[in-house]
């Protein structure tokens, strides 16, 4: 992922070049800034695609309309060859939408298939702001008086911005004539597909073909980056049903995939993800670390998280750590986030009897993940100059997913959970890993554990008592408060309300 600020309205841009250096971390390959009608645009680039002509703010020939952008847009070959080649002065992915824009206006980013955000500005006084529909590229933005200041994390923005900064609603674009508009609404949230079979029914073989097939795609397509692209691999289902496409595509290339995984000396994680990569021979890394790296690293992880919740916080100290590794040598990794909100992998989740419910909570938690677990990938990425991509939330397998019957997803004898993805994998991992029992993340690395009893113990009870109204809902335990410390300490003024995910148990 790349960092941009944008501003449109009266702005001071040495305020915005001081925003532009809080995202130094997100762009290590270049920086550009402009002036355009009436707006300011700024850039930080982590180059992935054309990295000697992509350089940002990217305009047009003329010069009459220009674009920042973090993300990618991953059917832009096929939209260049529709509007022509010659209209093109570099191989960025993201010309190709200022080329859309000009030609369809707010209805081109209709046509995008990727994890982007954009802003763009136009001489004449044009300006747009838009994000992906699930909200994959992060987007924020603040709004007081005549300005609307727009940038990447919520670090970026500075003193009174802080006060009413907000997310930028997924799926929305922003002009100063219309307001919100929303571009692509979310995924259909009703199932539509074979309703009539009856719950205990087994699906039928197209069924398990479909979702492998498109799981499959949307890999091999996230593997095309000019650029070397590795695999997360925790040792869990998702991500070494990940590992394996990655595998077979490189294979086929001619390639050996990198893969990158951390824990604590014996996690189950660990052990998990080196049979996944010596079962399908991928080059493969490991970071061992110690309880003290772990608690020694929070208050960064925190900062980077722009988070207090636990949940959060303990997936994202090994994430932050395995992400150190992994830069080292790839700059794009492929992550599998996203398979428990599609096929109900959530412990909590297996405690629904009732199929309607069930796909309620998980319509739910598709929405709320642009401040959840994207937010999570994205600031632990973005911090060590990695761009995430997570085929798990390519469209068309949510919305296959999605219209699928929420009855496949019940937990029950039998089906374990997410048992419609493992059975459409089933021969491509060995067997004990396919049906390995689901853990979070901290849970498999040794996380939860070693943070919960160090950052309880610096909280009283009676703390607890006067402090946990700081936010609503409430501090739930003494460990959360002890990062709400931290969080406040390192991001001041930055509001939790609205801004802040905060998963249903702490």
């Amino acid at each position: 992922m790349s960092g941009l600020v944008a501003a449109h309205g009266p702005f001071d841009p040495a305020v915005g070049q001081r925003m532009l250096d809080r995202l130094a971390h997100r762009g290590p390959d270049g920086e550009g800034t402009r002036a355009v009608g009436g707006a300011w645009l700024g850039h930080r680039r982590l180059a992935v695609v054309d990295l000697e002509r992509g350089a940002q703010p990217l305009g047009t020939a003329a010069g009459d309309l220009w674009l920042v952008g973090d993300g990618e847009v991953y059917n832009h070959e096929d939209l260049r060859a529709e509007l022509g080649e010659h209209r093109f002065r570099t191989r960025s992915d993201h010309e190709v939408v200022l080329h859309l824009v000009e030609d369809a206006g707010l209805r081109a980013f209709e046509r995008l298939w990727g994890a982007f955000a954009f802003v763009l500005a136009g001489e004449d006084g044009r300006f747009v702001a838009c994000r992906d529909t699930l909200g994959i590229a992060p987007l924020y933005w603040s709004r007081r008086g005549g300005t609307t200041l727009f940038a990447s994390e919520l670090k970026a923005f500075e003193g009174e911005w802080r006060s009413v900064v907000e997310p930028f609603p997924p799926g929305n674009a922003w002009t100063p004539a219309r307001g919100l508009v929303p571009w692509r609404p979310p995924p259909t949230p009703t199932p539509v597909l074979l309703r009539s079979r009856r719950p205990h029914d087994d699906p039928p073989r197209w069924v398990f073909d479909a979702l492998r097939e498109t799981l499959v795609r949307a890999v091999e397509h996230l593997l095309v980056a000019d650029v070397p692209v590795g695999v997360f691999l925790s040792g869990g289902v998702d991500s070494s049903i990940v590992t394996a496409i990655a595998a077979r595509a490189a294979a086929a290339a001619g390639r050996t995939v990198p893969t990158f995984a951390a824990g604590m000396a014996g996690s189950r994680d660990i052990a998990a993800a080196r049979a996944v990569a010596e079962h399908l021979g991928t080059d493969h890394h490991e970071l061992i670390y110690t309880a003290s790296d772990a608690i020694d690293s929070v208050p960064e992880v925190i900062e980077v998280l722009e988070s207090f919740d636990p949940t959060l916080v303990h997936s994202a100290v090994p994430n932050h750590l395995v992400a150190r590794l992994a830069r080292r040598h790839v700059k794009v990794v492929l992550v599998g986030e996203g398979a428990d909100e599609l096929f109900a992998g959530y412990e909590h989740l297996h405690r629904l009897e009732s199929a309607d419910a069930l796909h309620d909570e998980l319509v739910d938690l598709l929405g709320g993940m642009h401040i959840g677990g994207l937010q999570r990938v994205d600031r632990v990425t973005s911090a060590n100059g990695l761009e995430p991509r997570l085929p798990f939330l390519d469209l068309d397998l949510v919305e296959l997913a999605l219209a699928l019957p929420p009855e496949w997803k019940l937990v029950g004898p039998g089906r374990p959970s997410k048992w419609l993805l493992r059975r459409a994998f089933e021969g491509w991992l060995p067997e004990e890993v396919l049906w390995r029992e689901k853990q979070q993340f901290g849970e498999g690395t040794g996380m939860d554990e070693v943070l919960r009893e160090h950052f309880g113990g610096l909280v009283g009870e009676d703390e607890l008592a006067r402090e946990r109204h700081a936010v609503d809902p409430p501090l739930r335990t003494r460990e959360e408060l002890a990062y709400h410390r931290l969080f406040t300490e390192r991001l001041p003024g930055v509001p939790a309300q609205g801004t802040i995910g905060r998963f249903a148990e702490a």
